[in-house]
C-alpha cells in the first residue's frame, strides 16, 4: 500500500489542539490544593491556611486562592464557612494523576527501600536542577523560604510550603520522568511526616536545611545542593524511623500494603 505523506495524513486526523489546554491560575491552585489532600498533607477536618498564607506559599494573588477554594468547595472537598477557616471534609475525587505513583502505591514499600530509592533518584534530579534553575524559579524559592519562616509553628502550612519548595526544584530537572518519580516518592508516609514536623524544633531544622539548599542553588553548585539534600533526606529518614519505632514498627516493616 502506498505511503501517504504527512501533509495528507494530518488533515484527516481529528483536531488535536483541543488536548492542549491552557489552565488558569485558579485551576492550577485548585489542583495543587487537591493534590495536598490526595497526598495526605491535608486530611479530613484540617483547616486550610488563610488566603494570605496560601497566596504567599503559591506566589499568587489572594483572589486566585479564593477562586480555587470555591472550586474545591463545588467539588465537595472543602467546606467554606463565614467567619471560620475553610475545612477539608472529603478526600473523594481529590486524587488525580499528580505523579507517577499514588501515595497508596508508594506506601506499600518499607521505609528503608523508599529512602534508598529517593537518595538515588533525587541526587540526580537536584544536581541537574542546580545547573538549570532559572531566575524566576529562584525568586519563587526565595518567596517560599520567606513563607516558611512565617509558619514555623504551623505544621500544615509548613508542609504545603515544603511541598512547593521541593517540587519547584524537581521541575528544573531536564528529565521530567525522573522528576515525576521523585515527586511520587515525596508522598511516602505523609501521616507520619505530619507527626514528625509537629515535634518541637522540627520545622526550624527543616527550614535551615532548605536555607542551605537555597544557598547552593543560588551558586548553581551541584555538590552543595546534593549534599544539602542528602542531609535533609537523612533527617527525614531518621525522624520517620523514630516515629515508626514508637508505633512498634521497624524500617523494614513499615509498608502498609
Amino acid at each position: 500500500m502506498a505511503r501517504r505523506s504527512a501533509q495528507r495524513v494530518f488533515p484527516a486526523l481529528p483536531d488535536m489542539r483541543g488536548s492542549i489546554v491552557k489552565r488558569t491560575v485558579k485551576e492550577q491552585i485548585s489542583d495543587k490544593l487537591a493534590s495536598h489532600i490526595a497526598s495526605g498533607i491535608l486530611g479530613i477536618g484540617d483547616e486550610l491556611p488563610s488566603e494570605r498564607e496560601l497566596a504567599a506559599a503559591f506566589s499568587v494573588s489572594r483572589e486566585s486562592v479564593r477562586s480555587a477554594i470555591q472550586d474545591l468547595a463545588s467539588r465537595g472537598l472543602v467546606e467554606v464557612s463565614q467567619g471560620a477557616r475553610t475545612r477539608v471534609i472529603s478526600v473523594e475525587r481529590a486524587a488525580r494523576d499528580f505523579a507517577i505513583a499514588s501515595p497508596h502505591a508508594v506506601n506499600r514499600y518499607d521505609l528503608r527501600s523508599v529512602h534508598e530509592a529517593r537518595l538515588l533518584a533525587e541526587r540526580a534530579v537536584v544536581a541537574d536542577a542546580a545547573e538549570r534553575v532559572d531566575a524566576a524559579t529562584l525568586a519563587r524559592l526565595e518567596a517560599s523560604l520567606a513563607a516558611q519562616k512565617r509558619c514555623l509553628d504551623d505544621p500544615v502550612s509548613f508542609l504545603i510550603c515544603d511541598r512547593e519548595f521541593h517540587f519547584a526544584i524537581y521541575r528544573c530537572s531536564s528529565n521530567a520522568l525522573l522528576a515525576d518519580f521523585v515527586m511520587g516518592l515525596y508522598t511516602y508516609l505523609m501521616e507520619q511526616r505530619r507527626t514528625a514536623v509537629s515535634q518541637p524544633g522540627a520545622i526550624l531544622r527543616s527550614y535551615k536545611d532548605h536555607s542551605e539548599i537555597m544557598a547552593g542553588l543560588r551558586a548553581h553548585d551541584r555538590a552543595a545542593v546534593v549534599a544539602g539534600f542528602d542531609r535533609h533526606l537523612d533527617r527525614i529518614y531518621r525522624t520517620t524511623e523514630a516515629i515508626l519505632e514508637a508505633m512498634g514498627q521497624s524500617a523494614e516493616e513499615s509498608s502498609s500494603g
